[in-house]
């Protein structure tokens, strides 16, 4: 390892991953010196025994092992260069929420982008050879075509695993419709979920919207209804150059994030608190009904944990930041989910 590169930050992913380009968004935004690298073929051997083997993965300075999970990562960075451009509020409320919708877009978006891809003939055609293409740069032909197929296959394979079925197709179309009718109200490229500069919840939404505005049938669904919004993804791909400020504390928040609460209120969080129960219980499928349909998938232990840490965060808020909190999840139809 050379001393030059020794001093930055070695970042592994994909264009294709939302985790990959949410990761690389804040990297850039908060100007921390990396390499960004394709994770291909060639060298797939130096990351073999990263547990779990999951993008982006990302080496520190002066270290030789990879780190994973984009939100873990985004936190640790927080400490590790504490006031640089940090993507976490500083009122304890809004970072809460910031943090709130950042899972739901994690856990929750992150559904849209799959069905998307992995649903429509011209997605599935799509998306399997731009992701051999950047993955596999030594072939061609015949056998680049072969690798897109087999990639294709496995990860409509995976479709039921995490929801994403014809029958759940409609609470999840509709999902993403409204979250883009709510950042067509509010986004610009000085104007975000919690201010004027970008928060975490913003990157969460921002990886999984990347995605959704590359693949063919929701990125013309996303011209058609939100292009202001496909703008601001576009800018906040880069967001190195951008100053702004947070809200002020107490402060009203925007409708388009009101209303972003009100969704994680109606469709993530009763998703969670059905996934938990089911766990808990031992079971491997739970089901619940939307306004829109039914919906079901397997229990995810993950998900389960998700759901305790949002309950723990809450449940260190204390004071007026604590009241505040209180008051927005109570308006927004969220509250009832984080009682033990």
């Amino acid at each position: 390892m050379s001393a030059a590169a020794n001093d930055r930050y070695r970042l592994l992913g994909t264009l294709g991953s939302p985790y990959s380009m949410k990761l690389r968004a804040i990297m850039r935004y908060r100007r921390l010196p990396h390499d960004w690298v394709l994770r291909t073929t060639r060298n797939r051997a130096e990351t073999e025994d990263v547990k779990p083997n999951l993008l982006p993965m990302l080496r520190y300075p002066g270290e030789r092992r990879y780190r994973v999970d984009s939100t873990p990562l985004a936190y640790d960075l927080e400490a590790r260069h504490p006031g640089q451009r940090s993507i976490i509020p500083d009122d304890p409320g809004l970072a809460f929420l910031c943090h709130l919708l950042e899972d739901m877009a994690d856990e929750w978006l992150t559904k849209a982008m799959f069905h998307y891809r992995w649903f429509y003939a011209a997605d599935i055609d799509y998306a399997a050879h731009w992701i051999a293409d950047d993955g596999f740069p030594d072939t061609r032909g015949p056998e680049r075509d072969a690798a897109a197929k087999q990639f294709a296959d496995r990860q409509i394979g995976r479709m039921p695993i995490v929801g994403c079925t014809p029958e759940n197709a409609p609470v999840i179309e509709d999902s993403f419709h409204r979250i883009l009718a709510l950042l067509e109200s509010r986004v610009s490229v000085y104007d975000f979920l919690f201010g004027s500069r970008p928060s975490l919840g913003d990157f969460g939404l921002f990886g999984q919207l990347k995605t959704l505005s590359t693949d063919p049938t929701p990125m013309a669904i996303m011209r058609a209804e939100a292009m202001k919004t496909e703008s601001w993804v576009r800018q906040l791909d880069d967001a190195s150059g951008i100053e702004g400020e947070w809200l002020a504390p107490g402060a009203d928040l925007p409708p388009a994030t009101l209303g972003l609460l009100q969704l994680t209120g109606e469709y993530y969080l009763p998703f969670l608190l059905a996934n938990a129960a089911a766990t808990e219980r031992g079971e491997k499928m739970f089901s619940l009904t939307y306004a829109k349909g039914p919906y079901s998938q397997g229990t995810f232990g993950y998900q389960a944990k998700c759901l305790s840490d949002l309950r723990r965060r809450f449940g260190e808020l204390s004071g007026k930041p604590g009241e505040w909190t209180r008051a927005v999840l109570q308006q927004t139809g969220c509250l009832p989910y984080f009682s033990t």
